[in-house]
């Protein structure tokens, strides 16, 4: 490995990750000044991600309200303010944002702030029945409730509604609806502003891959999804270079002239590449937006780079997986979405075994920057070694680095992109 690259990559990464603890210093005179979702949407002071604090192969062990706080600690030391969460179904969201009111009360310096989710289904989703497209699910409107009452008793940290999570996009064959539906949702919520009966300030979004937003097939390009894309106060995206690896390898593959570069050169390349490719997706999307005479905030709902896989993006496949690759990722969506003012709401804080729990090597088990027993992967390693996690724990478990800290046993893992 070439040494040098791997210096230059970590003193830019300290760089990156040290840039909104030093921007968060020059607004905490401001701390008693409420701040809404357009203060903090695009400020590099309130680090955007994804999170939920499954730690067991089912959902349906919660994680508790001590543990919930744990993770508070863990994200807000490295400089994260805002999370997204996905669903009011479970106690997950109404139990985390319980935890938040704790800590802030505990110490009124702490400031977290949600982007809270209502899952969105159709008809039949999950059911084993054959899922109905054109009509939504029954569960919905009870969905939405939920989410308006947490709205309303946690205002001071409730500052964006998402309606629905990838409920558009035709891949999503399980669940998946028509545009029609979240607008009627986006519109409903709207108007609950309007009469007062939720905070003016709230923002109301749905968060889609970047093609439910009109950025890729014209099949999307529809009268239903225009009026949503005014309706929304923005547009919440979702851009995953790391999938397209599989389904879209030609950004991916080394070219013919950087075959005789060494391995690392070659990933650190395709890195690049890799953000160029969610780049051209967020164009994509602000593009066709700006097609329609609308010009709204457009921001990264959620992005990510997984560290194990087994199938599709392992070895056997696009060679896509591993810490460096994540650490990299992390590193330059953070510098370009910093520098451009768009919110990345990175996927995701810890590991979350649920998701594929028959499948320990599944790839979406592993998409944390922490892994589920709370060892820091290679893109925080460095605020490791700052201390900044001193005294925090996971359940029990100091926060240190994975590999053991052995950086040479780490870039073995590290494989180089098919050649094209």
């Amino acid at each position: 490995m070439n040494s040098a690259l791997v210096r230059s990559f970590c003193m830019g990464l300290a760089f990156s990750l040290s840039f909104s603890c030093t921007n968060k210093s020059e607004i905490q005179s401001e701390k008693n000044i409420e701040v809404t979702a357009k203060d903090i949407l695009g400020n590099p002071a309130y680090q955007a991600i994804s999170y939920e604090g499954y730690r067991a192969k089912s959902r349906e062990i919660q994680p508790s309200v001590e543990q919930l706080k744990e993770d508070m600690k863990i994200l807000s030391a490295m400089g994260i303010r805002v999370l997204r969460t996905y669903n009011v179904q479970f106690a997950h969201a109404s139990n985390l944002l319980k935890a938040i009111s704790e800590l802030k009360k505990e110490n009124s310096d702490f400031e977290m702030y949600l982007m809270l989710g209502a899952w969105i289904d159709c008809k039949n989703a999950w059911t084993g029945q054959e899922p109905d497209h054109e009509v939504e699910s029954e569960q919905n409107a009870e969905e939405i409730d939920r989410a308006v009452a947490l709205a309303n008793q946690y205002p001071d940290i409730v500052k964006v509604l998402a309606v629905g999570n990838e409920a558009m996009v035709k891949w999503a064959t399980s669940y998946y609806v028509q545009p029609s539906v979240i607008l009627k949702w986006v519109n409903y919520l709207q108007g609950l502003k309007a009469e007062g009966k939720l905070p003016k300030d709230l923002w109301i979004t749905s968060s889609d891959d970047f093609a439910s937003w009109g950025g890729g097939d014209p099949l999307y390009h529809t009268e239903d999804l225009n009026k949503l894309i005014k309706a929304v106060d923005y547009i919440s995206m979702h851009t995953y270079p790391y999938h397209n690896t599989h389904y879209n390898p030609d950004f991916w593959r080394v070219p013919i002239e950087e075959s005789k570069w060494s391995e690392i050169e070659k990933v650190d390349a395709a890195m690049i590449r890799a953000v160029d490719f969610a780049k051209s997706q967020y164009d994509s999307v602000t593009n066709y937006m700006k097609s329609l005479g609308v010009n709204k905030p457009v921001h990264i709902g959620e992005t990510g780079w997984a560290t194990i896989s087994d199938g599709l993006y392992g070895p056997d496949g696009s060679h896509a997986t591993d810490e460096y690759k994540q650490a990299r990722y992390y590193q330059l969506m953070r510098e370009w979405t910093n520098k451009a003012g768009i919110s990345c709401f990175f996927f995701e804080g810890f590991n979350e075994p649920w998701k594929d729990a028959n499948n320990p090597i599944g790839s979406e088990n592993h998409f944390g920057l922490f892994t589920e027993t709370g060892e820091a992967k290679y893109a925080l390693w460095d605020l490791v070694e700052q201390g900044i996690f001193e005294n925090l724990t996971r359940d029990g478990n100091k926060i240190r680095k994975s590999f053991e800290g052995n950086q040479e046993n780490l870039l073995r893992t590290v494989m180089a992109p098919p050649s094209k």
